[in-house]
């Protein structure tokens, strides 16, 4: 291997105009900017065509300004992350195949290389017993009408009341914290069913808070898996919220309160909950046809299909749909999700998407509409908590994006009663 000069040596490699925009993410336009206002220094290239730039000062303005752009696939930010890739109806946590991560890998395994980049068997996350009691008193204080999502609100403040080093963000701190909020979350849940888990995997504990059905090992696997899946989407709504948080170097406590207040939306968590009561109402009728027609009819979507990121069928969906086939009970809910996709191809070139494998497995297991819910804000706060490790790497408030004003010019006279 040829060995490359050590940086800041007088022989060291520059890097062309392009190379520099691309580290710092921004256009070649904003590079010259930056030359222009002091920011940064230039040389001419052998030659004298274009600029090279020093790689060592480039690194530090980039560290410095956090800097982003227009995202050419029409989003409004851009933030540099080693954690998803999302390409190709495919994606990745650290360069590796998710959906494998998934198969072959508990929850609480993949949440380890998320957040550490090293896989750790075996791995268990327990929750400390003076946590885990405040978390229960709070959430049994709540209205019985309470829904899962604002049990995991209360039990969050909960944990972090009882945890005074929560103001320590230094990565070993935050993972502490993470890995007892995650079973605090699940253990402060009411259970559902006759008996309550005796300890394992983090599945094991949130099944009899989602169903009084006693798990069977192929379903207990999906559920298992369906955690995995979920952990991180890239910059999901929810995720882009705890990163403002993290950013505003709120705590993590904080940082997946954030995120939980924007997973309640319609448009993110809880369209699982649409794809349920859609399914269920298919499995009751015995056929999917007269439910997508009257979805169809109205005007209204039909839950469980598309996903603005994937042009085919959402991987995650497909590896829960060939689990989901190892649980028998899952075979009416399945054939009933199926039908949907079929039907609706018609209308519309559609696939499935997270939701609809999510209302498979409720339906069939007989779980509420909010299950889904349930499982996809359990599993995110981990990923909320590897974005929050990379933000507190980054410049503080770097997250600050400019109002576009569209109000009366000012000056403006002063208003008055009437």
């Amino acid at each position: 291997m040829t060995d490359q000069p050590e940086p800041g040596r007088p022989d060291a490699p520059r890097l062309t105009t392009r190379e520099a925009a691309e580290l710092l993410g921004v256009k070649p336009e904003t590079v010259y900017a930056y030359v222009s206002r002091g920011q940064l220094s230039s040389e001419r290239a052998a030659g004298g065509r274009g600029s090279t730039f020093d790689a060592d000062e480039v690194r530090a303005l980039a560290r410095r300004s956090g800097r982003r752009e227009p995202s050419p696939a029409g989003g409004d930010l851009v933030f540099r992350t080693g954690i998803t890739l999302i390409e190709q109806d495919r994606y990745y946590f650290r360069g590796v195949d998710a959906t494998e991560l998934a198969r072959n890998h508990s929850y609480e395994e993949v949440a380890e290389w998320l957040w550490t980049g090293e896989l750790r068997p075996g791995v268990r996350l327990t929750a400390p017993s003076e946590t885990l009691a405040a978390a229960r008193r709070t959430v049994g204080a709540l209205p019985a009408h309470s829904g899962s999502t604002d049990r995991l609100r209360v039990a969050v403040t909960a944990a972090a009341a009882t945890d005074p080093l929560r103001f320590d963000l230094s990565p070993g701190a935050v993972l502490s914290s993470a890995r007892s909020l995650i079973p605090t979350l699940v253990g402060a849940l009411p259970v559902l069913g006759s008996t309550e888990a005796d300890g394992g995997s983090l599945a094991r504990e949130l099944w009899p808070r989602l169903t009084a059905r006693p798990a069977d090992a192929p379903a207990l696997a999906v559920l298992d898996a369906a955690l995995a899946l979920l952990i991180d989407h890239d910059l999901a709504a929810s995720t882009l919220a705890a990163r403002v948080a993290a950013s505003a170097r709120a705590h993590p406590y904080a940082v997946v309160s954030a995120g939980l207040g924007v997973l309640e939306g319609p448009l993110h968590g809880a369209a699982s909950g649409l794809a349920h009561r859609m399914l269920q109402e298919a499995v009751d009728r015995g056929s999917a046809v007269p439910v997508v027609a009257d979805h169809l009819r109205t005007g209204r979507p039909v839950p469980g299909l598309g996903h603005r990121l994937y042009r085919g069928e959402d991987p995650r969906a497909r590896t829960l749909f060939a689990l989901l086939e190892d649980v028998p009970q899952a075979a009416g809910a399945l054939a009933a999700a199926r039908e949907v996709v079929a039907t609706t191809a018609r209308h519309a070139p559609l696939h499935a998407n997270i939701d609809l494998a999510l209302a498979v497995l409720s339906v069939s297991c007989g779980m509420a509409a909010e299950a889904g819910e349930t499982v996809f804000a359990v599993s995110r706060t981990a990923g909320w908590i590897a974005h929050a490790l990379e933000e507190y790497g980054e410049r503080p408030l770097r997250i600050r994006p400019s109002g576009h004003y569209t109000g009366p010019r000012p000056p403006q006279p002063l208003p008055h009663a009437p």
